[in-house]
């Protein structure tokens, strides 16, 4: 069955440790709890969670102290930090130690839960090992499959400089595996009891990622009212992994290739260099010659990234690891689901080998998984392969132009709407609120597979339903 994560909260406050228990169990998280440093360091040595909550202030042993004896002991643990506005400075020095983050007192609590998140993602990242050429019937950890002759020299690459602090470039279609291959570079390396932070590109806006990798100073915007440590800074020692480089804008590009080029940073509104030993590894699934040629993306950082470039091939060229994919992911699913595994037929496996696959490993990933939750418990045959990718763009050709349809004559009757002002964001605005409102209608009201459908995080889900205004009673009525 699926893991569900545990987390710790350590707080003297009898109030708000309730209050926190209440809400992660409704976000499905398992949650154990201590009235202090001491009896929080018991449960940690009797069972390790997957992330740890401490406020600054606690009796006896300090927060501080709770957090330097749970890094010493279990330093891949991530640990988020609680303080008010008077001890952000006792924070800030804990995330320079190896904290994870620090949450301010009184809590946002979209933004709370998404730091949550991501420190499980973080600490899983760490601790979870990725095993390279791993035989089909392995489903302990997260592994990378194929015996191919591409991916034998894939596996030759990554035993080569693993061990090394070289810069590596993970270059490959969508889907193709790059976030796995970066995870057992930093698994193989010297480094790999140091931190390792993922920096997705493309998924935190361009307003938010330069704060977001090299911090800011008290002061530098608005609302920047005390420092704020980023993510380059917190893996000192460590390796960061930039997924989706290519998108990164210009500006930022500059600054990634100073902290290449002389492994230093500046905070946002800071004028202090900030000294940073990182091991970067980038990934791109972007015709990054093409942008060079646009103007798109610098050439000398291109040069400064391709130290060593680690090239993924599409699964439509290894076909012959097909086979061991879907073994491996019917073995994963099914133990996932809790059912037995049906196995496949000869026929399916024909099907799938002689399909295109454009969303790669990702995409045959899907499929298995939807195939398998169907499936009645005999062999998985052709025909239900043959309709799960028929249904597939079927549906997606035909909810294409119904959608475009609907939209066209939408937006035209807007439009001869004269006098209508903001009508751009109105118009966003009621698209993106109609989609929430019915994906908690198809999950019914439940918020975490509402947020899997959508393919957002469960806190982003949240901040949506309060900006949208759609209320708890809306929600919990399909409960």
């Amino acid at each position: 069955m699926t893991h569900t994560s545990t987390i710790l909260i350590i707080d003297d406050d009898d109030q708000l440790r309730a209050s926190f228990v209440r809400l992660l169990t409704e976000e499905n998280y398992s949650v154990t709890s201590a009235a202090s440093g001491e009896a929080g360091l018991r449960i940690i040595e009797d069972a390790l969670p997957d992330l740890a909550i401490i406020d600054v202030r606690l009796p006896g042993m300090s927060g501080m102290e709770t957090f330097q004896a749970i890094h010493a002991r279990e330093p891949k643990l991530p640990v988020i930090i609680m303080t008010a506005y008077g001890t952000t400075e006792t924070a800030i020095e804990a995330t320079k130690m190896g904290a994870f983050d620090y949450i301010l007192k009184p809590f946002d609590i979209p933004a709370m839960l998404s730091t949550i998140q991501k420190g499980l993602e973080a600490g899983r990242f760490m601790r979870s090992r990725v095993k390279m050429n791993a035989p089909p019937d392995d489903t302990g950890q997260d592994a990378i499959v194929g015996r191919s002759a591409a991916m034998q020299e894939v596996y030759k690459v990554i035993g080569r400089v693993a061990a090394t602090d070289a810069t590596v470039f993970i270059r490959g279609e969508s889907g193709t595996g790059k976030e796995l291959v970066a995870r057992a570079l930093y698994h193989h390396s010297n480094r790999s009891d140091k931190p390792f932070l993922a920096i997705n590109c493309v998924a935190i806006p361009e307003t938010l990622l330069e704060s977001e990798l090299f911090g800011y100073e008290k002061g530098a915007f608005t609302g920047a009212s005390h420092r704020r440590i980023g993510k380059v800074e917190q893996a000192h020692g460590g390796t960061i992994f930039l997924d989706e480089i290519g998108d990164m804008p210009l500006n930022l590009q500059s600054k990634i290739l100073r902290l290449v080029q002389e492994k230093s940073i500046e905070r946002l509104g800071g004028r202090d260099t900030v000294p940073t030993d990182v091991r970067i590894i980038a990934a791109t699934n972007r015709n990054l010659e093409a942008a060079i040629s646009d103007a798109q993306f610098r050439e000398d950082l291109y040069y400064r990234l391709k130290v060593v470039t680690i090239w993924l091939p599409p699964l439509r060229d290894r076909k012959d690891d097909i086979a061991d994919l879907v073994n491996y992911f019917l073995l994963k699913f099914s133990s996932e689901e809790g059912k037995e595994n049906p196995g496949i037929s000869p026929a399916a496996v024909e099907n799938l080998l002689a399909y295109h696959w454009p969303g790669n490993i990702r995409e045959l990933s899907n499929i298995i998984r939807k195939t398998l939750i169907f499936n009645r418990g005999t062999p998985i045959s052709a025909e239900e392969i043959s309709q799960a990718l028929n249904e597939k763009g079927q549906a997606e050709s035909e909810n294409r132009r119904d959608a475009n349809d609907m939209l066209v004559r939408y937006v035209r009757s807007l439009l001869q709407t004269k006098g209508k002002e903001n009508l751009f964001e109105t118009c966003m605005d009621q698209f993106a609120g109609l989609i929430v409102r019915e994906a908690l209608n198809m999950t019914s009201g439940n918020r975490s597979l509402a947020a899997k459908l959508l393919g957002v995080s469960r806190p982003t889900l949240h901040s949506k339903i309060e900006k949208f205004g759609i209320g708890f009673e809306t929600i919990a009525k399909n409960e």
